[in-house]
């Protein structure tokens, strides 16, 4: 088979890494960058460290509204399968990327599947939800982390080419930690690019969504709650974010955040392991939380995966510093039995059904 995947943000570049290894010798991949996640700390790391091939065509799209983003997105990706004729074209999640590559390849009828299928939130004011929606849709094999997303996908009418392979996220998760045990340190740095010693112990702390990153009170009262640990957070800043996290750690004297760039996947799996626990915004880290069995609170108005928040293991909180604070708090269970996310092969399992469907 010809395989056409289409990539653009960090989360994409780790699931691509496990789908590029199952698909390696077995047919031909040809990857996409659209650039959504464009520079150097955001995109450039990830290939390096995860040994995904150089991408075949790199769009440099970035920036600029959702519809013009998508847009122009559209326009390049509908030139490549042209061109390129692919058998299917292969998405993962749930950005504007996603939404691009799987519009441009219908439009030209060619089969798609799509990676991490069914995840619902419950609304449409959260723009990847919309993406998720059409995208799954307008797909031929829709591949569901979990039983949850098998049966959103049901209720939707799409349990036909629907497959339960279990978190490709995972199956990257597995085979980074195996290099994590053996490294000693983790190289990260100041925005000068001055390496900095991590604390002995601290918090990790993500946040780059524009729910909590639009305007000063969000973000200020998340560093706020940070900054009254008992231990550092350490926060890898978004670009995007940066000059705001700057100013109002300035302004309100937080001097109990450590501000670096932002960190490949590898450091990233490191800080998790060391820390005590995680705040975050981020789908991905998350999930990874509940794999290395480290309390989360994760700012956000919704649940992307309910399967984690047992036992408060993984808490949703809004943006408001004596919420994050009480849940943080809390004890938590872990329950060694409960891993709902698949053995760590489904990667593979992906590769077979496309097979069986070309």
């Amino acid at each position: 088979m010809k395989i056409v995947t289409i990539v653009g943000a960090r989360p994409q570049f780790i699931k691509a890494a496990a789908f590029s290894r199952a698909v390696k010798g077995r047919h031909q991949e040809i990857l996409v960058h659209t650039g959504q996640h464009f520079d150097e700390n955001m995109s450039d790391v990830f290939f390096k460290e995860l040994d995904i091939p150089k991408p075949d065509y790199n769009l440099g799209i970035s920036g600029g509204s959702h519809g013009r983003m998508t847009g122009a997105m559209m326009a390049e990706i509908e030139s490549i399968l042209m061109k390129e004729k692919p058998d299917w074209v292969l998405v993962y999640g749930d950005t504007n990327s996603t939404l691009a590559g799987a519009l441009a390849a219908v439009k030209i009828r060619i089969p798609i599947a799509h990676v991490e299928a069914g995840i619902r939130l419950g609304t449409l004011s959260n723009p990847e939800e919309v993406n998720r929606i059409v995208t799954d849709h307008i797909s031929q094999i829709l591949f569901a982390p979990t039983q949850l997303e098998m049966e959103n996908l049901q209720k939707e009418n799409l349990g036909t080419g629907s497959y339960v392979v279990g978190n490709i996220m995972y199956d990257s998760y597995l085979h980074c930690m195996k290099q994590i045990e053996e490294m000693e340190d983790v190289e990260i740095y100041d925005f000068t690019g001055q390496k900095i010693k991590l604390p002995e112990q601290y918090y990790y702390l993500t946040c780059h969504r524009q729910e909590n990153t639009y305007d000063d009170v969000p973000l200020k009262e998340i560093l706020k709650a940070m900054n009254q640990l008992e231990a550092p957070a350490v926060y890898p800043v978004h670009p995007r974010n940066r000059e705001r996290a700057e100013r109002l750690c300035r302004e309100n004297h937080f001097q109990n955040l450590l501000l670096i760039q932002p960190v490949g996947y590898k450091e990233s799996l490191y800080l998790l392991k060391k820390c005590k626990k995680v705040v975050t915004d981020s789908g991905g880290l998350q999930c990874e939380a509940f794999y290395g069995k480290k309390q989360c609170v994760t700012v956000f108005g919704w649940a992307g995966w309910p399967q984690t928040m047992v036992g408060n293991r993984n808490q949703l909180s809004k943006a408001d510093a004596h919420e994050i604070l009480e849940k943080l708090s809390r004890e938590q269970e872990v329950c060694p039995d409960y891993q709902p996310f698949g053995d760590g092969h489904a990667a593979e399992k992906i590769v077979e059904i496309m097979e069986g469907k070309r």
